[in-house]
């Protein structure tokens, strides 16, 4: 009998998939020599499969030979949840001088920490961050509807049809936008709160939409993305990274296959501990 046809990808998307490097940067690396598959330099364009050995660098980073499934070896089933603190930004460079999330998040021997959407400086709380190209795409693309949760502090009394108007839908300059759910959190004098959700994330969309109807937003935090919610337990500039149980979740919302989770190590928590160690960042002093 004929042996059942092996699927192959092209060599540029399972490497982005696998979180080593944009798919622009992989097409440099191919072309410079630095990828190779069955040891034999690689090219642009190839199709691999899961029998295959890819390299970048001599360092190996591929299928683990089951179904096509990422290697526990490899970045791509690693997904933390950092408390973004204010005055941070979600870039790895950033030409002012500013801090950076990256300066908080643990080291990779192999690949890199991919975003799952941005904060900007002055916004908080969840910000998710994968080793894993595709599911980071996945769960940012809008046609995948990940709600995400707000909690929004605002200055000054809310006409109800301000709120009314904002839940309807208002025009801004990117298009008609509102928020899936806006409700009434409580507050004291002049600050209200407000729990908002939202299914896409355009640019400081949260905060755009209040500012078309003449309210200001005091303060913003990110208290949940798909099924994921901001721990009591994470202190702002911690990070913490999810169980088996939460990554096969959230491969699911992104319309993802599970796939095996590596085993737990040094700042996981170990199945049944009831402990969640998180990470701290690497610095002297406090801010």
């Amino acid at each position: 009998m004929p042996e059942p046809e092996t699927k192959t990808e092209k060599l540029q998307k399972v490497r982005a998939r696998l979180g080593v490097g944009s798919r622009r940067e992989l097409e440099t690396w191919i072309q410079a020599g630095r990828v190779s598959v069955n040891g034999t330099r690689a090219s642009l364009g190839q199709r691999v499969s899961e029998r295959d050995i890819i390299r970048v660098d001599g360092r190996r980073v591929g299928f683990s030979g089951r179904g096509g499934r990422p290697d526990n070896r490899g970045p791509g089933l690693r997904v933390l949840a950092y408390h973004k603190p204010a005055g941070e930004v979600t870039a790895r460079r950033d030409p002012e001088g500013r801090p950076t999330i990256y300066e908080a998040l643990p080291s990779l021997r192999i690949g890199r920490w991919i975003p799952v959407g941005r904060l900007d400086i002055n916004t908080t709380g969840l910000l998710l961050l994968t080793t894993d190209g595709e599911l980071a795409h996945r769960l940012m693309h809008p046609s995948t509807g990940v709600v995400r949760q707000y909690a929004v502090r605002v200055f000054g009394e809310v006409r109800p049809e301000v709120l009314e108007r904002l839940r309807t839908g208002v025009e801004l300059d990117d298009g008609r936008a509102r928020f899936q759910s806006l409700e009434d959190a409580g507050g004291e004098g002049m600050n209200h709160w407000y729990s908002v959700t939202l299914k896409e994330g355009r640019n400081r969309e949260v905060r755009r939409l209040w500012e078309s109807q003449g309210v200001r937003v005091s303060r913003l935090i990110r208290t949940g993305f798909g099924s994921v919610s901001l721990a009591r337990r994470l202190r702002p500039g911690r990070w913490e990274e999810l169980r088996e149980e939460e990554v096969a979740a959230l491969r699911e919302v992104a319309g993802l296959e599970p796939v095996r989770h590596r085993p737990p190590r040094r700042g996981q928590r170990k199945a049944g501990s009831g402990q969640r160690p998180a990470g701290r960042r690497p610095r002297a002093g406090s801010r």
